[in-house]
């Protein structure tokens, strides 16, 4: 766990008392950088600071000109070159000015002329190195790591360059995230290039799966960047571990696929005499990172890599690890197993997936973001004021400002649905009114809130299946969502953050999405909102930054956002390791909590799910347990195995092989191994034949604390 004490240094900048470089990134043009800059210079002029615009383009847009005004400027110097004359932004005018903080964009041009530093991103350093702070944006394209990816995608040379380490010495980078399809429809409307120009655009730098692999790009950047961070408190990765013997990539790809599914980053360690070339191939097809250092799973070395899941070939080191207690999941693959297979995720709500093409559903966006405070809900109305001021019909059928000054501000302008009144056990609620929204049927419904549990006798239980309703009216619907209230991220959670996520919905509702855009922030921002009041009332501040919104836990929520955007795009077909996972269960309370963790697991897997309750001949359970158990298989859509057997071990090895390609689950061992007790579980299993395991640590204990909405 990170080490909670700060620097002196480290508590003044967080809190804003040093300059800071703040760097947006996105993957196109149109995405917003602009407004962006803009909308962030007048909260901090808002807010008492000196702010300067350096460098901006309005392209003579009313919105931006807006914005723009009363924010002063820095004079521009002007450069000639023959006849022609270019203004510039004016580094030394600046340096004179001494402005608290500079809106400095197009941080990849080149300067010109007698220009102090040859590059814009080096005016951006120089000006913090000399006590000013910095807003900057580029695009992803024009980053020295990308742009020759980028090169081939948008068809011409990218010859602005900003170097990696540039974003490396930024204090903050942001992810600027937009709808593809979004961006399209500005093309189209002439916003981003002239209507001469429109069909090339969308046939070149905009067509779709352009688009999307830039966004890919960018989203994989910044997540590489939040990992030295992480890493230094707790992680979310996978560790896998090859031998001179193992079948390189089969076993690479299968272990990429459980590390892809639960959103980890994929690391490799490489035992000594193992072939470095051949391991460094198949780690780039794998997408993963290898570690230089060899080291033995299960050592001190090891385990100091904090990961999540360790996947490791069948053998003796395998068996050693199923036999002790660990503190994370246990992957041990079969010799020679070699499947894998392209799934398409699967939920209760597939047919509804299936149906929308032909009953024409409304068109469903989820913004995302790491936790409360982030700017979802900004980012909702913002975009519903664009769309009324393309002459959309916009509702706001259920917005929570939770008393942001900010947020509420953005619903002037904007119809509101006046909200359902519920009664319920002497307490009064406001909730979403379905059938008054349904009735109205706008064009687009904003919905804040996806996983909220509705009041007691509400018509649905949870928003979401308010949602579901009102899309297949063929109402379009903005809605948001945390990533910590996935129901496939609730254990992942629990063990970056120790907090129970109580209010989740299914992983599969993500599916209908059309699009799922982030809403990024970093964990120092987040943090500086909450002591500006932005987020919480301020007897909460003090209790929400020394427990969920600690640091650390914001980092980690941070790489799971960006992970489950990055996910979106391939959510329809997913890699699975095997066809199908049987959990094997004892008669246990705590085997309840493993059916729910067990099937958590086979949903993002997509693979089909099966619960084994297989006891000794003569052992009578308890059959309120057996209940339970069969009770939470039925809620999960698991296939129900109850049987006795003299021989528990083989009994289980024998159910799972009744179909081809199944791995068996089972909770880890508690206890170390000690004479004359029996070995765990898994060890038996093992020594029963198992020829891939799957060891889950023990769940998670469901009375901890509770994160916060």
């Amino acid at each position: 766990m990170m080490n909670l004490r700060r620097s002196p240094e480290e508590l003044l900048r967080e809190l804003g008392g040093c300059p800071r470089l703040v760097v947006y990134v996105a993957y196109a043009a149109g995405a917003g950088k602009t407004r962006r800059l803009l909308q962030d210079a007048r909260r901090m002029q808002e807010a008492g600071r000196r702010v300067f615009i350096g460098w901006i383009e309005t392209k003579s847009r009313p919105d931006l000109e807006r914005l723009a005004r009363d924010l002063p400027r820095i004079p521009p110097r002007t450069v000639r070159f023959g006849e022609a004359t270019f203004e510039e932004f004016d580094y030394e005018a600046a340096l004179r000015l001494k402005p608290e903080l500079i809106i400095l964009d197009e941080l990849a041009h080149e300067n010109l002329g007698d220009s102090v530093h040859p590059k814009r991103w080096q005016d951006a350093l120089a000006l913090r190195d000399a006590g000013i702070g910095v807003i900057g944006a580029f695009n992803i394209a024009h980053l020295e790591t990308v742009a020759s990816t980028a090169e081939g995608l948008i068809g011409h040379p990218v010859r602005e360059i900003v170097p990696f380490s540039f974003l490396q010495a930024a204090d903050e980078v942001i992810a600027l995230d937009i709808s593809p399809r979004l961006l399209q429809s500005r093309v189209r409307s002439g916003k981003i290039v002239n209507e001469e120009d429109v069909a090339r655009a969308l046939n070149g730098a905009f067509k779709e799966r352009t688009l999307y692999l830039l966004r890919e790009l960018l989203l994989h950047t910044v997540d590489s960047l939040t990992l030295p961070a992480v890493k230094a408190g707790r992680t979310s990765n996978a560790a896998a571990f090859v031998y001179p013997e193992t079948d390189l990539l089969p076993f690479l790809r299968r272990s990429a696929a459980i590390a892809h599914a639960l959103d980890l980053a994929f690391e490799v360690v490489g035992a000594p005499g193992i072939d470095v070339k051949a391991l460094e191939r198949a780690v780039r097809e794998t997408g993963g990172e290898l570690l230089r250092e060899s080291v033995a799973p299960g050592t001190p070395a090891a385990d100091a890599l904090a990961p999540a899941l360790v996947a490791l070939p069948i053998g003796k080191t395998a068996v050693r690890l199923a036999s002790t207690p660990l503190a994370y999941d246990l992957f041990i693959a079969g010799a020679g197993q070699t499947y894998l297979a392209e799934n398409i995720a699967g939920s209760p709500y597939s047919g509804t997936v299936g149906d929308r093409m032909r009953v024409g559903y409304g068109h469903l966006t989820v913004y995302i973001g790491p936790a409360a405070g982030a700017g979802k809900t900004y980012a909702m109305l913002d975009r519903a004021h664009q769309l009324v001021a393309e002459g959309g019909d916009v509702v706001a059928a259920f917005i929570e400002t939770h008393g942001r000054a900010e947020t509420a501000a953005l619903l002037d302008g904007l119809e509101i649905l006046p909200p359902k009144i519920v009664m319920a056990d002497g307490i009064t609620y406001k909730e979403l009114d379905r059938d008054a929204l349904i009735a109205r049927h706008p064009q687009v419904a904003l919905i804040d809130e996806l996983a909220h549990t509705n009041a007691p006798g509400s018509i649905a239980p949870k928003r979401y299946q308010d949602v579901l309703a009102v899309l297949r009216e063929g109402i379009d619907v903005i809605t948001t969502l945390n990533v910590q209230h996935l129901e496939g991220l609730v254990d992942t959670v629990h063990r970056l953050t120790g907090t129970i996520v109580r209010e989740t919905l299914p992983d599969g509702i993500l599916a209908l999405a059309d699009e799922i855009v982030l809403i990024d922030i970093t964990p120092d921002a987040l943090r500086q909102r909450l002591r500006e009041g932005k987020v919480y009332p301020p007897d909460r501040v003090e209790t929400a930054l020394g427990s969920f919104f600690r640091r650390e836990n914001l980092f980690a929520l941070r790489e799971l956002a960006l992970r489950e955007a990055l996910r979106s795009r391939y959510r329809e077909r997913i890699s699975s390791p095997f066809e199908r996972l049987v959990v094997g269960v004892g008669t246990r309370p705590v085997d309840v909590r493993m059916i729910r963790r067990a099937s958590r697991i086979a949903a993002r897997l997509a693979v089909e799910f099966a619960v084994a309750h297989v006891v000794e001949v003569g052992e009578r359970p308890d059959t309120a347990i057996v209940e339970q158990l069969r009770t939470e298989a039925r809620m999960t859509n698991a296939d129900w195995i109850d049987e006795r057997a003299s021989d528990v071990p083989k009994r289980l090895l024998d159910v799972a092989r009744m179909r081809p390609e199944t791995t068996l689950a089972v909770a880890g061992t508690r206890r170390k191994p000690r004479w004359p007790q029996p070995p765990s579980f898994a060890r038996r299993l093992l020594d029963a034949g198992a020829r891939e395991l799957l060891v889950l640590t023990p769940p998670v204990d469901e009375s901890g604390p509770t994160a916060p909405d």
